[in-house]
């Protein structure tokens, strides 16, 4: 029909159809424009529980299910690469009766009504984006006369501001549903001087008051074949871990032949010992330690061939509290010949739950000692992400150089991300390590 000179067109966009697989579309959008795109973002990988409780309500790979608890509200992030104004469609299920729901982004609500017992594709309205960045989108239910409130799989956008560069997780290819709810793990890697054997590394980690979130690892002395920091284990429990990789690749410790098993060598007071796997396999070791977020720690890791293709690998943690150096652990690990090289701090959300937390940590005044024990400062460090971050999944990352010292920050759906690949200077501190290299326990 034409008006005026104005083509009004009464149909739904057929693309959002298409990207949820020909699904019913139970829409009421009017569009003729020919420059709107759309996406399908899977509630498995991008939403939460804000209540983070599983009773009544939870997140799956499937979407939303067992949705039956009124008070459960779920929030899916999206992050916008353009301004500008998006459609809203749900991709639902109802086993039973209709459901009333309401939908919450930007300051703005609508409330919508839905039934049906097949997958459809549910209208809920228009928001617009006036900057780029991240939106949260909440669902919430108002009332429902069936047994539960709705299996939600996925949302649909559609609208000119959707773009390629729209971060999202986009499937669960590689199991990144559970890797992009906990996050981008982040990374520094030191620039080390030519022709320097490090065998000591040292660190200073300071993690500020109330970025100690359930799920940290602020790892402090990474290295090629392992890593040595602190975490946040639950709220009544912290550790202080080290961890040395088997040369033999496998993600089960019990398939390590006996010949390049990680064998302990001697371990700190209080210090448990044993085997990992999932991410690689080996030894590990930790300490429980109720460390301090606002204070800081000191770590000290070292690597010292021994001649016979083996190289040991050894662990101290000082803590303000005892003024003192505790050993961790020392590790030989089999068909291994060399001092440290590809030191790296780096920081991780462990626990997909708290994905949506900021955490941010400080690493200050690097060192390394030759076999002789002579120190040099590293001041330099390249910014990376992981495969999270890397294929903006998630743009919740940042890095640089904060009061003298390096900083790492992760998690939350905060807008302003730092580009990975690029190198930080900080300055020189000049304060070499007040460490007594001989006397260590």
């Amino acid at each position: 029909m034409n008006i005026n000179g104005k083509v009004i067109a009464l149909s739904v966009v057929l693309c959002v159809c298409l990207i949820m697989k020909q699904l019913p579309c139970r829409a009421k959008y009017v569009s003729n424009n020919d420059q709107d795109t759309s996406v399908n973002v899977p509630i498995g990988g991008n939403a939460w529980r804000l209540d983070k409780d599983t009773i009544g309500g939870n997140i799956s790979n499937a979407g939303i299910v067992n949705w039956t608890n009124k008070n459960a509200v779920f929030v899916t992030y999206v992050r916008f690469a353009k301004a500008g104004r998006f459609k809203l469609f749900l991709n639902l299920k109802v086993a039973d009766g209709m459901t009333a729901l309401t939908i919450s982004a930007l300051n703005k609500t609508r409330n919508i009504r839905v039934e049906g017992s097949s997958l459809t594709a549910h209208y809920a309205g228009e928001w617009i984006v006036n900057d780029t960045g991240y939106v949260a989108i909440k669902i919430a239910g108002r009332s429902k006369t069936g047994s539960i409130y709705a299996d939600i799989s996925s949302l649909a956008l559609t609208g000119p501001n959707i773009k390629e560069n729209t971060s999202f997780v986009r499937d669960n290819e590689g199991d990144f549903f559970y890797w992009g709810r906990r996050g981008p793990s982040v990374h520094l890697g030191y620039v080390i001087p030519d022709n320097k054997n490090a065998e000591w590394f040292y660190n200073e980690v300071t993690v500020p008051k109330n970025n100690d979130v359930l799920g940290s690892y602020f790892m402090a002395c990474g290295f090629g074949e392992g890593y040595f920091g602190m975490q946040v284990n639950s709220p009544a429990e912290r550790h202080i871990l080290f961890s040395v990789w088997s040369p033999f690749n496998t993600d089960d410790p019990k398939k390590i032949p006996d010949d390049q098993k990680i064998v302990m060598v001697k371990k700190g007071a209080n210090v448990h010992t044993g085997e990992f796997g999932s991410e690689g396999s080996g030894g590990q070791s930790y300490m429980l330690y109720n460390w301090k977020a606002g204070n800081t720690y000191k770590f000290l890791v070292k690597a010292k061939p021994d001649g016979n293709d083996h190289t040991v690998y050894t662990a101290w943690f000082f803590a303000p509290e005892a003024n003192e150096w505790h050993l961790i652990a020392s590790f030989s690990r089999p068909q291994t010949n060399t001092y440290l090289k590809h030191l790296h701090s780096f920081l991780e959300n462990f626990d997909p739950e708290q994905g949506t937390i900021t955490r941010k940590v400080y690493f200050n005044n690097e060192w390394i000692a030759d076999e002789n024990g002579k120190w040099t400062e590293l001041n330099k460090a390249r910014f990376t992400a992981d495969n999270t971050g890397a294929k903006g999944y998630r743009m919740d990352y940042s890095g640089g150089v904060d009061g003298g010292a390096f900083y790492l920050q992760n998690c939350g759906f905060f807008n302003n991300y730092t580009t990975r690949n690029i190198i930080f200077d900080r300055l020189l501190s000049r304060k070499m390590p007040d460490v007594a290299l001989d006397k260590l326990p």
